[in-house]
């Protein structure tokens, strides 16, 4: 028999689980082949058919395993203690799972030794009926050290019967998942089997688990925990499951798996149906695996047999899922993820739910108000906390175990941001990390008793996947050298390393001392502490590093305090460090810092004066906040002048109150309509007047966002600012959307609803989202000549409709005069009656909108539209056969060879190879960027002069893309992947011919076009009758596209804007790199030869691509083929290489690309 390790099968291609048991038992019970007497009279306990009948339930697993699932289920999704003791049932758990296993096992025996196939099974374990999380006074009443034994006693039958892995499935609640996943573990040390454990979250509609938990924040704890497969399963249709999925594709550390039911189930007649067909799933799941690496497939209520039997024959042949990516260290909540490496740093730890440091937090807690502290909480999140750090210790009560866990249970289950358990009690903390459904921090563990405390927190932090603040105080005392800091430092790493824990678990605080004293002992304090944090960041690889800031502070005047820690905070960030506990309303960007006060502060900090301190206080004792207030007053005459300049200046401090300010004489729709949409109008003209760059627009948008959203509480219900509905697509074909997102964030921040249907939208839903959203125009986006060609299409389906909706649209692709020609139907002499406008950027489209908008204006804009057009068509259409003629010529006609033969070259080696990893270098690509390209094209900085654009790139983008290449090379942003070979050809003529090095038959023959005008170039002309050619095709991965997804989702444009040109920018670096590499590998001079692109002017058509890929297979690197011939990742080029020393860039004309 084959090995029936379940990992080692998903290594060898895609699993197929089995279909629903529940719903199949129910159908068969509806049709009368089970009866009262077969459920013992306790009707909807299937569990006990395993006893009564179990030949009907091996009839359910038979029925999948004779279609060709590898897996199936066991009968015991009811089968823990609680849900068994609802039938009276619970004194038989053990015989109910044992007995369910082996019916399964000898089954899924069976059919293997009918053809050798390996069949395993998979022991159940559903839902207890219990929410931990939840605050109900019954549903949450079950702790989950309970649920680890509730589990564990049903997972151990399960194991003893033979089960082959175990499945925690439709998991609603996190606490009880992990409690799940603990109680397999245990089990599987009292048996002594170790099997694989999948974990199957089930999400609403929204995305989001019963509670409110993220998928991601699901991700972090069940990787966290030690599951083997995480995925999806039950409760909605795969539609529905599409977001979720290619999120999890993209962050979760463990193979997927995915278990939708037919469909969302429709009450007919009293009876629930599940409508999605059989071959509809295959086609979903099939999808599913391609796009989203799944490893497990399967269904769940609803599914049959019959469904599983497509999605087999759908699958067949299909290898190995991709391998997920690598664990990237994680904090969460019950409700989303945080990075642990906030970009830019630091994490910032709230500090002000922690009642040794808040005099309000205290309060609150003496008085028993929940409520106030979750406002406290939310104000330390809205502030800018990535965490919270929670203390609850009180001098005044012995309650500290108690208070924490009612506390961190309401605060997980209503604030997004992870916690910090702060307390100096182990007991304590043991208990919080009990009821936190997510991965938190501890604070802290040091050396002052020796390895007291670390004995108790090491265990935990590993159970848990927690992190802890890790102080450098040992026997001695706090250390206060950089040397000590590190002598701490380092053994307590070397211990956690010992211990199986992760580097990134600990974030050594080397200790800040107050700079307010004026004591000689700490007077070079903060300067031992800069240099600690980058000796611990030297010398302890992977290890991380936090600071409580403000500390360096306490005791000074309260004016002075906040610039303090943010000149101490900047200093420290340079040093390396990751993470700072402080309140986030208490930190000043450097550059907001006056002059004067910042140079003092870095006289204290940094020691530079003996009298430093001193200089400080008397600074700001001369200029106290009265005086600070009086210059606001009279820099801003109202609270509306101060909102206008916040929004056209990009700050986002003081945003909330300034909105309150200006709620007090108006609404919200007012402050929007009368302040907002205002100050954005002066930053489309500024923009429009060449006085800023789209860079610093982008950032603008980013708080008008911030203000709106903040405003929407405010709003009734039948409120509106809305200046109109757009649905915005990016056509079909076209796998590029930088231009569509940068129309979005412009129109949505600037008052209008957008409907952004994404790229590669179809014709059809194009029109039904503009019909089913009620839109007001519809916008149209499109990079390449091929993919414009839809544009006429979706005003062809407009006009056949009857539908009368304007149509914008977009481009690098388009110009003008294809604007005026798309005005017409295609194939008639008919205007659409709608109107076609042509929008050259973002703010043309805003101000076309605008006009589309004006009763008085849009006839205005409708007749200067036909007026053009008609002229236009009446310009072209007498040469429009001429033209046509002209390009079946540039095809066809075999001219002289334009260029001197080409010299004779042997190649390397003959055919495809796929470049080792370690051959491509990010910091070594990054040297072949265009930055001329990045800068203007890509990151718009384009200005008048010379002198402003050579300042702009000094002051503000150099550093700007050193910083995001370094990050990009830290956090494996750009993955960067090469497939390049040597082939045989013939060149005759226009044509190109491509020879297998093997069997030298001909792979594939390319008919290049050849110029119209003298001298009559075709890229066939380069090569000879026996010659060699190169192709190569590059990639730098997909993953920047997501995370410039997420950040726009997030309200991140200028992030987003940033991380997008410079993928696709290294991507063209790239190519040229390895062009580079091929020309030493040829032995030619550095400058000779070209290579050339299909869809680009000397290689126009698109569809040649298809040519490449037979010859080079670029999917070996993950690069993929759209229907309309376009790359997927964006961030990915291909190309033939010549070596003619005669080689040149030039255009061929084409018919679509006359006017």
């Amino acid at each position: 028999m084959a090995d029936k390790n379940l990992i080692d099968a998903i290594a060898r291609g895609i699993v197929v689980f089995d279909g629903a048991m529940g719903t199949t038992l129910q159908r068969m019970q509806l049709a009368g082949d089970l009866t009262v007497k077969d459920f013992e009279g306790r009707q909807g306990c299937n569990e006990i058919l395993s006893l009564t009948r179990p030949d009907v339930v091996a009839g359910v697993h038979r029925s999948y395993l004779e279609v060709g699932c590898d897996v199936v289920e066991t009968n015991t999704f009811g089968g823990s203690r609680p849900k068994l003791d609802e039938f009276d049932l619970g004194a038989r758990v053990v015989e109910v799972n044992e007995q369910a296993a082996r019916i399964a096992c000898q089954e899924a025996d069976r059919a293997q030794r009918s053809d050798g196939r390996p069949r395993y099974v998979a022991g159940s374990l559903g839902p207890s009926g219990f929410l931990p999380s939840s605050s109900d006074p019954d549903l949450g009443r079950v702790r989950p050290a309970e649920l680890v034994e509730i589990f564990r006693e049903q997972s151990v039958p399960l194991l003893r019967g033979g089960v082959d892995c175990l499945i925690a499935e439709t998991a609603q609640d996190l606490l009880e998942l992990r409690s799940q996943i603990f109680g397999a573990r245990k089990a599987m040390e009292e048996v002594g089997r170790r099997v694989p454990l999948i974990a199957q979250i089930t999400l609403d509609p929204s995305g989001r688990m019963l509670l409110g938990s993220e998928p991601l924040s699901a991700a972090v704890l069940i990787s966290a925990c030690g599951a083997d497969i995480m995925g999806l399963n039950c409760s909605t249709g795969p539609r529905e499951m599409v977001d979720p999925l290619r999120a999890l594709a993209e962050h979760a550390p463990l193979p997927l798996s995915c278990q939708p039911n037919a469909g969302i189930p429709e009450n007919r007649e009293g009876v629930a149906v599940y409508p999605l067909q059989p071959g509809e799933l295959a086609e979903h799941l099939a999808r599913f695996v391609r796009d989203f690496r799944l490893a497990v497939v399967g269904g769940c209520c609803g599914t049959t047999p019959v469904h599983l039997k497509q999605v087999v024959e759908a699958i067949r042949g299909t290898g190995p899922a991709r391998k997920p990516p690598r664990r990237v260290p994680m904090l969460s909540s019950g409700l989303k993820a945080a990075a642990l490496h906030q970009e830019p740093r630091p994490l910032i730890i709230g500090e002000r739910v922690n009642s040794q440091g808040s005099k309000k937090m205290k309060e609150l807690l003496l008085a028993n108000d929940i409520t106030g502290i979750l406002g406290v909480a939310r104000e330390q999140v809205e502030g800018g906390a990535h965490a919270l750090d929670v203390c609850v210790a009180l001098t005044e009560r012995a309650d500290e175990q108690d208070t924490m866990t009612r506390v961190v249970r309401v605060l997980s289950g209503q604030i997004e941001a992870p916690l910090c358990i702060d307390s100096t009690e182990p007991e304590v903390i043991a208990g919080a990390l009990e009821w936190l459904p997510g991965i938190g921090i501890v604070n802290s563990v040091h050396l002052e008793r020796g390895w007291e405390k670390i004995d108790k927190i090491f265990p935990l932090l590993k159970q848990y996947g927690a992190c802890t603040v890790a102080m450098a105080i040992d026997e001695k005392g706090m250390a206060l050298t950089r040397d000590r800091k590190l002598e701490v430092a380092r053994r307590i790493y070397e211990r956690a390393l010992k211990d199986g824990l992760q580097p990134w678990q600990l974030l050594f605080d080397v200790l800040t001392f107050t700079l307010a004293t004026g004591d000689e002992q700490y007077k070079n304090s903060a300067v031992e502490t800069i240099e600690g944090i980058g000796l611990v960041k030297e010398k302890l690889p992977g290890a991380l590093t936090v600071l409580g800031v403000s500390n360096v502070s306490f005791g000074l005047a309260r004016q002075s305090r906040p610039i303090l820690n943010s000149v101490f905070l900047t200093h420290c960030l340079k040093a390396g460090l990751d993470a700072a506990i402080i309140n986030p309303r208490d930190v000043l960007p450097w550059n907001e810092i006056p002059a004067d006060a910042r140079a003092l502060a870095e006289d204290l900090v940094l020691a530079r004066r003996d009298d430093a301190l001193a200089r400080l206080i008397a600074h700001f004792e001369a200029k106290g906040p009265a005086k600070a207030a009086v210059e606001e007053e009279r820099q801003f005459d109202t609270p509306e002048a101060r909102l206008h300049h916040m929004i056209v200046d990009r700050q986002q401090k003081g945003l909330i109150e300034a909105i309150d300010e200006c709620l007090k004489t108006r609404s919200a729709v007012g402050v929007i309509n009368d302040v907002l949409l205002g100050a954005m109008k002066e930053v489309g003209d500024r923009f429009g007047a060449g006085e800023l760059i789209l860079p610093f627009v982008l950032q603008s948008a980013e708080v008008m966002k911030k203000a709106v959203a903040y405003l929407e509480q405010f709003m009734e219900k039948n409120d509106s600012y809305s200046r109109g509905a757009v649905v915005l697509a990016t056509v079909f074909g076209d796998v590029h959307d930088i231009g569509k997102n940068l129309v979005k964030t412009i129109l949505s921040n600037n008052g209008y609803t957008v409907h952004d249907l994404g790229k590669q939208v179809p014709v059809d839903r194009i029109v039904n989202a503009a019909v089913e959203k009620k839109a007001d125009a519809i916008g149209l986006s499109a990079l390449l000549v091929s993919t414009s060609r839809q544009m006429p299409l979706v005003v062809q389906e407009m006009d056949r409709r009857g539908l009368k909706l304007p149509i914008l649209i977009g481009g690098a692709a388009i110009n003008r005069k294809y604007g005026w020609r798309t005005a017409y139907v295609e194939g008639t002499d008919k205007l659409y009656d709608g109107g076609v406008y042509y929008c050259r950027d973002a703010f043309e489209g805003l101000d076309t909108m605008n006009t589309l908008q004006n009763e008085e204006e849009r006839p205005k804009l409708h007749d200067k539209l036909r007026r053009e057009a008609h002229l236009h068509r009446s310009m072209v259409i007498a040469g429009a056969e001429r033209a046509s003629g002209q390009q079946l010529a540039a095809v066809t006609d075999v001219a002289p060879r334009s260029v001197s033969p080409p010299p004779k070259v042997s190649p390397p080696f003959w055919g495809a190879r796929i470049v080792p990893p370690e051959d491509l270098a990010l910091r070594d690509i990054f040297d072949c960027l265009d930055l001329i390209e990045l800068y203007k094209l890509q990151w718009g900085v384009k200005v008048k002069s010379r002198e402003t654009y050579q300042k702009l790139i000094a002051d503000e983008f150099a550093a700007r893309r050193h910083e995001l290449q370094e990050e990009c090379i830290r956090k494996g942003w750009l993955t960067p992947k090469v497939i390049y070979g040597y082939f045989p050809c013939s060149a005759k003529g226009n044509d190109l011919t491509v020879f297998d090095p093997e069997t030298r038959k001909p792979t594939w023959t390319f008919k290049f076009p050849r110029k119209l005008e003298e001298p009559r170039k075709c890229l066939a002309d380069y090569l000879s009758e026996d010659d060699v050619v190169a192709f190569q095709a590059v990639t730098v991965g997909d993953r920047a596209t997501q995370l410039c997804a997420d950040w726009e989702a997030a309200g991140e444009f200028t992030r987003s804007y940033f991380l997008h040109g410079l993928a696709v920018e290294t991507a063209e670096a790239l190519a040229e790199y390895w062009h580079r590499r091929v020309r030493a590998e040829m032995g030619l001079p550095p400058e000779q030869g070209k290579r050339y692109s299909a869809g680009y002017p000397a290689w126009p058509d698109l569809a040649d691509q298809t040519g490449v890929w037979a010859i080079l297979h670029p999917e070996r690197i993950g690069i993929t083929l759209t229907e309309a011939h376009q790359m997927v990742p964006e961030q990915s080029t291909s190309a033939v290489i010549v070596w003619h020393p005669e080689a040149s860039y030039y255009s061929v004309r084409t018919v679509t690309g006359m006017p």
